[in-house]
């Protein structure tokens, strides 16, 4: 079973990514947005855990009335330079209040991931060719955030010592 990071440790991952054209197998499943269109009576009978994964070419707004079913979305980078994902990552997270997981997928390196979590993202599947140990220390590099985001609201001079 593959691995990824989840609330800054390695996990296992028991989500299995689906085709579209593929069966539905047991377990957790991330599916296309398309396919969640399609087939969403079905999907909800199965009684198992979805998520959808979802192009940073997507509106988030279409999928907000769906959010409450959806145990996770998939936030697509398709190259590590298009950073559209960061925006929809925040819009899950403080527009539309969802409290599920949030995973970076694609093109992902260990220089993101700290601006990836103020964005939302709490789960990550890094490229195949990087270490997921090396990338844990990505989250200690900066001792203190100064501006309110995704992961903290307040700014640094609102808040208590």
């Amino acid at each position: 079973m593959p691995s990824v990071i989840k609330q800054r440790q390695i996990v296992e991952d028991a989500w299995q990514h689906v085709a579209d054209d593929a069966e539905l197998p047991a377990g957790p499943i991330i599916i296309s947005f398309a396919r969640w269109q399609q087939e969403r009576a079905k999907l909800r009978e199965r009684g198992e855990p979805v998520g959808v994964r979802v192009p940073n070419t997507a509106d988030v707004d279409e999928l907000a009335g769906d959010l409450v079913e959806l145990a996770l979305v998939a936030l697509e980078f398709p190259k590590f330079t298009d950073g559209r994902a960061y925006s929809q990552a925040r819009l899950l997270r403080e527009r539309y209040g969802y409290p599920g997981e949030i995973r970076a997928t694609g093109d992902v390196l260990r220089d993101q991931l700290f601006f990836m979590t103020r964005s939302g993202f709490d789960a990550f599947e890094l490229r195949t060719d990087r270490s997921l140990e090396d990338a844990l220390d990505a989250f200690q590099e900066f001792s203190e955030r100064y501006q309110p985001a995704a992961d903290q609201p307040l700014p640094l001079y609102r808040r208590g010592r």
